[in-house]
């Protein structure tokens, strides 16, 4: 059980860590092509990725019959 909790862990640091780099980065491409060089797309791109990983860790960690994986059928 505290293994499945920390595969969990890791899984949404790791999914909260990419969304937030994403949407930095895609926060920064805005400012510099279309809003000149302004600070409030990174800081939207940012807490949208933010928030968007904390959202899939609460649903994560909410659902414990939840499989992650691949459904095999048998033949």
């Amino acid at each position: 059980m505290a293994d499945q909790l920390g595969r969990k862990w890791d899984r949404c640091f790791a999914d909260t860590a990419v969304k937030t780099a994403t949407g930095l980065g895609v926060g920064i491409l805005f400012s510099l092509l279309f809003f000149k060089r302004r600070t409030w797309p990174v800081s939207l791109g940012s807490g949208l990725g933010l928030g968007m990983g904390y959202a899939n860790c609460q649903h994560d960690l909410k659902s414990p019959y939840l499989i992650h994986g691949r459904v095999v059928k048998d033949q």
